[in-house]
């Protein structure tokens, strides 16, 4: 038998085959070198992504200015993983304040809004959220801004406190006293505790419309309005962010033109949002989540309890299977001020009544 037979056939390798394994051996180690630098681009990329989301976001320390001098948080059911191991998402019932803010600073709120720059805000729209434990269900409580109030005595963030005020307009608490202030006179005229903290402006509410890519709407009459530069013909519409805002301000072109009438149009886009996120599917759009997130967290000043994207990020998905259907909306009963037929006050015992069913 010969030596190639005794070997298998294997004899000397030609030059060619090496050359060939050697090509291959450095095709493999380029491809490896290019996967791994994708992956550190890729978590770097998303660890930037991270950081900025959570670098947007801007907070107020709402309990430590209001101690503990509030209404008693919400009693929910144990978590049935036990204290020491508690259910990664949350589903108690919750109370949150939400704000819109009507800040002209900056050019584009000013745009947006009108008028002038003087630095000042007030809170321009003002719902109470109670999600119901388990977070299926949602009661969304508009309160007039222009409701006569007792404003209670407020920390300022410079030091001191604000003097009670009786009778004065609900949204002077925020211009007097900011977020903190808005929070315990909330708080004092419902005896409801407001669990988080959420304000948003002009702008960031026009952004997160473009963001999720509009929102529809129908409206059942003509909408002209000067004021907040919006002309509607009654009918379906599908409006982008600017037009949104519009509809959102609107109160001179409808109805007998007050802030009662501008609330329900409000509380039409609150469902309209529910609904255009249900139909955007943003967890199979990163590009749009992102812009989304992006948008969301760049326009919003919270409480420090959701101050960062993952705390964020676990209050909504705790709210994956609320909806527009589930979501109820309605107005705190009010009555004209005896004092002033433009203003307004709590219609007793309605009111009361509907703070209780929260509590």
């Amino acid at each position: 038998m010969s030596g190639e037979d005794e070997h298998g056939g294997g004899g000397a390798e030609t030059p060619g085959a090496g050359r060939q394994r050697s090509r291959r051996a450095r095709l493999f180690r380029a491809a490896g070198i290019a996967l791994g630098c994708a992956l550190v681009v890729s978590l770097a990329g998303a660890a930037w992504a991270y950081w900025h989301l959570n670098q947007n976001i801007k907070s107020v320390d709402i309990d430590s200015a209001l101690g503990d001098d509030r209404p008693a948080k919400s009693m929910t059911t144990p978590s049935p993983y036990g204290a020491a191991s508690p259910s990664p998402i949350p589903s108690g019932a919750l109370n949150i304040l939400v704000l819109g803010s009507d800040s002209r600073s900056g050019a584009r709120n000013q745009e947006l809004g009108g008028g002038s720059s003087d630095g000042g805000a007030r809170s321009d729209t003002a719902m109470v959220i109670h999600l119901d434990e388990g977070r299926t269900k949602a009661t969304v409580v508009s309160i007039p801004r222009d409701t006569l109030v007792t404003r209670p005595s407020c920390p300022r963030e410079s030091g001191g406190s604000t003097s009670v005020s009786y009778g004065a307009m609900f949204n002077s608490a925020y211009s007097v006293g900011g977020p903190v202030c808005a929070v315990k006179t909330v708080e004092s005229m419902t005896n409801v505790r407001m669990d988080h903290y959420i304000e948003i402006d002009f702008t960031g509410f026009a952004d997160l419309v473009d963001a999720l890519g509009g929102v529809t709407v129908t409206t059942e009459e003509d909408i002209s309005d000067e004021d907040s530069h919006l002309e509607l013909d009654a009918g379906t519409h599908h409006l982008d962010g600017t037009k949104a805002l519009a509809l959102a301000r609107t109160r001179h072109g409808i109805g007998d033109q007050s802030d009662l009438g501008r609330i329900g149009l409000q509380q039409q886009l609150v469902k309209a949002l529910l609904d255009q996120v249900d139909t955007t599917n943003l967890l199979t759009n990163p590009t749009r989540l992102y812009r989304v997130a992006d948008a969301l967290t760049d326009s919003i000043t919270t409480d420090t309890g959701l101050d960062s994207l993952t705390e964020l990020m676990s209050l909504g998905q705790s709210l994956k299977s609320l909806s527009s259907a589930t979501t109820e909306t309605v107005m705190m009963p009010v009555v004209p001020a005896p004092s002033d037929p433009n203003r307004v006050v709590a219609n007793e015992p309605e009111a009361s009544e509907l703070w209780e069913s929260l509590r």
